[in-house]
């Protein structure tokens, strides 16, 4: 089974892209991110046309997130993380489909850092980890999935000494996501490749895409019950060469078959 994460920024103006990536690429579950459309905007009929079934929690402008499966038994859990009633964006989608538990999110930016964008990172990754703790628990087959907007360590960022005051790269966002993975996941990608500079985003500007000067932000965590199941994955670093094309690649894993 091939599972896929892919941050859009904009699935109506990336629409051609998707598409096109989506019939090479045939996976057979994606999650989503920053579709940037509210609920009603959500280009279904296309992504119908291509094979595909799809859960989404739209946002008008910013946000949003989606799940697409070629198998339509997919059943939404939820579509907001715990935690706190007055949150109103749309970051966290959880869906069964083919017996797991597939958790798409899109976790804060947080800059300017400090701040109370980068307050709200935080608290936004502390509700993941007591939210994903509590999965864990269940003892169920489940991923986290998607755009973490965390750079875990200096090999995941071309020039880390760049990047010490962002969001993404300080200290209080590494040890959270290091919390997550204490509590027993794993970082499927990492795991794949422990020692390999593997990027996942290049920003528009500076030619960073020409000089491969990347960041690993989009990440797969699996549960102990699952992680046994990981036998390969990759990016599909060229999609982020196309025309008009989102500023993230595709990333993608295969498991195995379970039971």
């Amino acid at each position: 089974m091939k599972i896929a994460t892919y941050n859009v920024n904009g699935i109506n103006g990336r629409l051609p892209v998707l598409l096109r990536w989506l019939a090479m690429a045939q996976p057979d579950i994606v999650c989503l991110q920053e579709l940037k459309a509210p609920q009603e905007k959500f280009p279904l009929e296309a992504i119908e046309e291509v094979g595909y079934h799809a859960i989404w929690h739209g946002q008008k402008s910013w946000n949003g997130i989606a799940v697409l499966s070629k198998d339509q038994d997919m059943r939404q859990i939820s579509n907001v993380l715990a935690g706190d009633q007055d949150d109103g964006q749309s970051r966290y989608l959880e869906v069964l489909v083919h017996g797991l538990l597939i958790c798409c999110l899109y976790l804060p930016n947080g800059n300017p850092a400090p701040g109370p964008k980068f307050d709200y990172k935080l608290q936004w990754f502390k509700r993941l980890q007591q939210h994903a703790a509590m999965l864990l628990e269940k003892k169920l087959p489940v991923l986290l999935i998607g755009d973490f907007n965390v750079i875990p360590s200096d090999l995941d960022v071309y020039k880390p000494e760049r990047w010490l005051d962002d969001a993404l790269f300080r200290p209080e966002t590494r040890r959270a996501f290091e919390k997550l993975l204490d509590q027993g996941w794993t970082d499927a990608i990492r795991t794949l490749y422990p020692n390999e500079k593997i990027y996942t985003f290049w920003d528009y500007f500076r030619n960073a895409y020409g000089r491969d000067a990347g960041l690993r932000i989009d990440h797969f965590l699996l549960s102990p019950t699952i992680k046994d199941r990981l036998s390969t994955g990759g990016v599909d670093g060229h999609v982020r060469g196309w025309e008009k094309t989102s500023d993230h690649a595709p990333v993608w894993i295969e498991l195995n078959d379970g039971p």
